[in-house]
């Protein structure tokens, strides 16, 4: 990455890395993170909710009427898509950083590896104390790999993105041949575990103590460490893909790019969404602990669906990035907003808070996430006319830079 792009935010007469200043973001990077925001709390209201185990499993069987179209809604036009957009932004902002560095002169990977570190221990806190859903300690674990890939030349990093994410899925489909030559008593005994697994999630987090529940934290954290073989691909994939975003100019010029964007409006998310309605109607509802090749194979379209969907997405929002400047302030606080939303919802709905748990119907789910992003929306405007970072942005920032950046704003800065 050795030529910098038109409009890349840099400061190349700066003696050293600083946090960067609002003047030199790429504001649609903000705009997508608070859609992404968005996109993460419909999917993940479902598993903070209830059980983790019995999210993501496709259409489930149990609602019935609004509540059912409410599930598939999200299965269809939210989940994965939104994971992977906000894993392509992860990957943007490695190539600005990278290309800041570069114009400073300065070594790029001390840097990176204390931000990674930082990341990860920002990960842990929030896997262990308060949600096993978490996605930062996998964030922080492959933007390693992704540090290793810096020098790979621009014009493969779409290709190496796409290739990568497409060795995810094979591995998923590998697991399901694997699992389709077990025995059956082996799928009966897979079955029993995965509803022992559920029954024990309602136990803790339902009717036990914030001490039980980091318990039962610590053992689901040791047993997605497993998903890192599908999981881990498909996060790296995106990062590649969205380094070639921001190191090509895409993001901070993107009217250089009509025939792109036009190509991920009216082609690519039809066709994403073509691939996610095959893969939906071949097998509408995932049993939990039963993943045999059919069940797999039908999740593989989905994946690879999820792509051209999350590109789409893409490319409406910054076509339509002037209308959407409302949802910059919120993407500015993106961490901050990600834990808080895991808080809120662990208050809510665990029962060492207000005990809601398994109990809210899915379409309400929905509403409630709208409502709770909304209040993050509004917050986000307030916080960011005296500050210049949300919280966890500044102590992530303290973490990587090795200094405290200032917090507030001072008066006529923008």
């Amino acid at each position: 990455m050795t030529d910098l792009p038109a409009g890349c935010p840099v400061n190349a007469a700066s003696p050293s890395l600083q946090p960067v200043a609002s003047g030199e973001r790429i504001a649609v990077l903000d705009v997508l993170r608070g859609f992404a925001l968005l996109g993460i709390l419909l999917m993940n209201i479902e598993a903070l909710s209830g059980p983790l185990d019995l999210a993501f499993t496709g259409i489930d069987v149990r609602w019935q009427g609004l509540d059912y179209w409410a599930d598939a809604f999200v299965y269809v036009f939210v989940q994965g898509k939104f994971f992977t957009l906000f894993s392509l932004l992860f990957g943007a902002g490695f190539a600005v950083m990278a290309q800041r560095a570069e114009a400073a002169r300065r070594d790029f990977t001390p840097f990176y590896l204390r931000r990674s570190a930082g990341l990860a221990l920002i990960g842990l806190c929030h896997a262990l104390l308060v949600w096993s859903g978490d996605i930062l300690v996998m964030y922080a674990l492959v933007s390693l790999l992704l540090l290793a890939c810096r020098d790979a030349p621009r014009s493969w990093l779409p290709w190496m993105g796409g290739s990568v994410y497409v060795a995810g899925v094979m591995m998923m489909l590998l697991i399901g041949a694997m699992v389709s030559l077990a025995a059956p008593a082996d799928l009966q005994q897979m079955l029993a575990d995965a509803q022992q697994a559920i029954a024990q999630q309602r136990q803790v987090y339902g009717q036990g103590t914030w001490t039980q529940g980091n318990l039962q934290r610590l053992h689901e954290f040791g047993s997605s460490l497993g998903a890192v073989v599908i999981t881990g691909p498909e996060v790296l994939g995106m990062f590649l893909i969205g380094s070639w975003f921001a190191g090509s100019g895409a993001l901070a010029t993107p009217e250089r790019f009509p025939r792109l964007y036009a190509s991920l409006r009216w082609v690519a998310l039809p066709l994403g969404l073509l691939v996610t309605l095959a893969g939906v109607v071949w097998k509408p509802y995932l049993v939990p602990g039963i993943y045999t090749l059919p069940t797999t194979a039908a999740m593989a379209l989905v994946t690879l669906g999820a792509v051209p969907m999350c590109l789409g997405y893409l490319a409406w929002v910054v076509h339509w990035r002037a209308r959407l400047g409302w949802l910059a302030p919120a993407g500015r606080m993106a961490l901050t907003h990600y834990l808080a939303q895991s808080l809120v919802c662990t208050w809510l709905f665990y029962h060492y808070g207000l005990g809601w748990f398994d109990v809210l119907p899915r379409a309400w789910q929905l509403l409630l996430a709208l409502l709770l992003f909304a209040l993050q929306v509004w917050i986000s405007h307030l916080w960011l006319r005296r500050f210049r970072f949300g919280p966890m942005e500044w102590l992530w920032r303290a973490m990587t830079y090795r200094q405290w950046p200032p917090m507030r704003r001072e008066a006529g800065q923008g």
